[in-house]
């Protein structure tokens, strides 16, 4: 079976679903807020990550929203460095296979053939950014990776299928 990239290069100014942005500012809120003394004072931070796009692309391209979703976007090994767990014989090839809930691998845009090279999404956090903001920051790149078609469907049904989870209170009981 061909090893064929899921990316394509993209220099267009319109953003799309599968987007990956590099180095992006997102602010950070400190995890305490002051006591509230009449003043507006909240301490944001800016920290820079690279992020892939989540917002479907017809509500970019017909400008419905005014917030973009995006979700963080890591090479293994600084995963790895996060999350040591996951330096772990079979961690990648469990996440691989769908059964690291929240996790979603993607081949590398430049070497597709080398599964170490590979990209991992967090589902579990999700950034908004203004549109405007994203598409400046998009434009400054000059060329951007895309996901093309089948495999970006095959990650938003991914992210779809991350949130549309449903824990019930009780389950059938196995049969014997």
């Amino acid at each position: 079976m061909e090893n064929k990239s899921y990316w394509e290069k993209s220099s267009s100014r319109a953003l799309r679903q599968g987007d990956y942005i590099f180095n992006c500012p997102v602010p950070v809120f400190a995890e305490q807020f002051p006591e509230h003394t009449g003043e507006v004072n909240i301490g944001v931070d800016v920290d820079f990550y690279d992020l892939i796009i989540v917002t479907q692309s017809c509500d970019l391209e017909q400008n419905k929203i005014r917030l973009v979703a995006m979700c963080p976007i890591y090479s293994l090994e600084n995963y790895e460095q996060i999350n040591p767990d996951f330096t772990r014989k079979g961690r990648w090839e469990e996440v691989r296979k769908g059964r690291i809930e929240g996790l979603f691998l993607l081949s590398s845009p430049t070497k597709p053939e080398n599964n170490r090279e590979s990209l991992v999404v967090d589902f579990r956090e999700i950034y908004s950014l203004p549109f405007e903001f994203l598409t400046k920051h998009a434009e400054s790149l000059e060329i951007r990776w895309r996901l093309r078609s089948p495999y970006l469907e095959h990650f938003s049904q991914a992210f779809a299928r991350f949130f549309m989870r449903v824990g019930l209170p009780a389950n059938i009981p196995p049969f014997k």
